[in-house]
């Protein structure tokens, strides 16, 4: 994406090309995956952002969803593309746990604004509805 490109463009290339990824990938379960980022906004106003990803991490749901939070939250950069790596999924639960509160802020704010941008992509990709 140009240079040019708001924070808010840039959020929602990030997002699109994960869900995309996920999309593609015929072993990523892709129902788990949409219901799980459509559950994860309330989840961090209701419980906080650590408690939400300690839950999906806890529950080993949605690893793929957890590594490109982080992967936006922490670096801000283009989705990577393969054979790059997405960092491991409690990155940014560890992250938050050793944070102060202004840190812990800061990655809330940016995760919810994240994931607007990845639930609409998701509900675009119809993944977590019956088919």
């Amino acid at each position: 994406m140009a240079g040019s490109a708001t924070l808010d463009q840039r959020r929602a290339a990030h997002a699109w090309k994960a869900v995309e990824a996920v999309a593609a990938n015929p072993k990523a379960d892709k129902a788990k995956y949409g219901i799980h980022s459509k559950k994860l906004p309330s989840r961090i106003v209701a419980a906080g952002l650590g408690q939400a990803l300690a839950f999906l991490l806890a529950k080993n749901y949605c690893p793929d969803l957890l590594q490109a939070l982080s992967h936006w939250v922490l670096n801000k950069k283009e989705y990577p593309a393969p054979p790059a790596k997405l960092p491991a999924a409690d990155t940014l639960l560890r992250t938050v746990v050793n944070g102060d509160s202004d840190m812990l802020r800061l990655h809330t704010e940016e995760s919810l604004a994240y994931l607007q941008w990845l639930v609409r992509f998701v509900e675009a990709q119809g993944l977590g509805e019956e088919e």
